[in-house]
């Protein structure tokens, strides 16, 4: 028998303003003052969960969203679940009231709490069981039915969601990017709007700017989003002499022993950056760049993020699905296989050891010409098998 949740005296907590968006019964708000008659009470005109809980860079490129949820739901309070490590990407984000890392003790807030709308943007498991068991009026995105199997939970939902079961509708006939995908699958408008990464002052990275930085790794699910040393260490030697500079060195703990290596054979032609001080400080070096070569991965997120121009290469995943705001070169390996999103092949050589260096070099060289004139760059280098031309957000 289902027992209605018992809720707390409404005289014992009179004098408080519990549906005001400061309150929150901890400690005092920011305005330090008695909630009766205070001139800066924002009543809670809805409640809005937003489930991301997968990889990193999702977490980051779905911060573009955000505007079009608020449009939405305009002053309602959004609370975000995510996973512990992706939580600091979310840090001082001026869009998002409440972040909760996911775990036991998010399960203890969540359980206790209603929600106007639900809206998950993961085609997993876990988020899709969240979503179903969480209390919502309403809920978008996806879901799972009581076999385990994930389904669409709004209309909206199933054009990604078919991208996701589909292949050659995935690799071939889509030309739009995942923020402008995601959005429709909210039932919401992306209208171009950029990520929200905010770092303050204090968080400022040592050292001098750089024009160029690698990020030399990946997440270990995705090996070959990697360019193989080999291939880096070309890249970086001609990408120094054009630029004049050492260059930085980027990555976080996984890619500790790649940098060594390429710090061990370039010498004073990079400087490596610390890949243990965690997501924010990594988040910082990549700031000190004015342009930043990347694999399909989180620091390629960072540093559109961060307003960086990009060199991103492309062998096992989707260039269309990447939105690059006219910062940006995409390579593509020269090969007919790609993409696959596999994380592993036994084709030889495979796409990371295809990519030519000197595509690189000119995908810097076309980038510090764009920052320096100020002028928009959308450019594609190396082979042509994804769609060439993405659709604007709204098409």
């Amino acid at each position: 028998m289902t027992r209605e949740r018992p809720e707390p005296p409404p005289d014992l907590v009179g004098e408080w303003r519990t549906d005001c968006r400061h309150f929150d019964g901890y400690r005092p708000c920011r305005h330090r003052r008695s909630c009766v008659d205070c001139p800066h009470a924002e009543p809670v005109p809805a409640e809005v969960l937003l489930i991301n809980l997968d990889a990193m860079g999702d977490v980051l490129r779905t911060t573009a969203v955000l505007p079009a949820i608020r449009r939405a739901w305009p002053g309602a309070r959004l609370t975000w679940l995510t996973r512990p490590r992706a939580a600091p990407l979310l840090a001082r984000n001026p869009l998002v009231d409440r972040v909760i890392p996911w775990g036991p003790d998010a399960l203890a807030e969540l359980a206790a709490r209603r929600f106007d709308v639900l809206l998950n943007v993961d085609k997993s498991r876990v988020a899709g069981g969240l979503a179903m068991r969480l209390d919502a009026a309403e809920r978008r995105g996806f879901g799972l039915t009581p076999g385990g199997v994930i389904v669409p939970l709004h209309p909206a939902a199933r054009h990604l969601y078919r991208l996701g079961l589909d292949d050659a509708a995935k690799f071939r006939d889509n030309r739009r990017c995942e923020q402008d995908l995601v959005a429709e699958a909210l039932g919401l408008e992306w209208r171009g709007e950029p990520y929200t990464l905010v770092l303050g002052e204090d968080e400022r990275a040592p050292g001098p700017r750089r024009r160029v930085g690698f990020n030399t790794g990946s997440s270990p699910a995705w090996p070959r989003k990697r360019l193989p040393l080999s291939v880096l260490a070309e890249a970086i030697r001609r990408v120094v002499r054009l630029a004049g500079e050492p260059a930085l060195l980027l990555g976080g703990p996984e890619d500790a022993g790649r940098n060594a290596a390429l710090a061990a054979e370039l010498g004073d032609l990079v400087e490596a950056t610390p890949t243990d001080r965690g997501l924010r400080r990594g988040a910082a070096e990549v700031a000190r760049c004015e342009v930043v070569v990347s694999g399909d991965s989180l620091g390629m997120h960072l540093a559109i993020a961060l307003g960086r121009h990009v060199v991103a290469w492309f062998g096992p995943t989707c260039p269309q699905e990447i939105h690059l705001y006219g910062r940006g070169v995409k390579v593509l390996a020269p090969v007919d296989c790609a993409p696959c999103w596999r994380p592993d092949c036994d084709r030889r050589p495979w796409c990371g050891e295809a990519v030519d260096p000197e595509l690189v070099v000119e995908g810097v060289r076309l980038c510090l010409e764009a920052r320096r004139s100020g002028r928009p760059l959308d450019a594609r280098l190396g082979g042509d098998w994804a769609p060439a031309t993405e659709v604007p957000a709204g098409s």
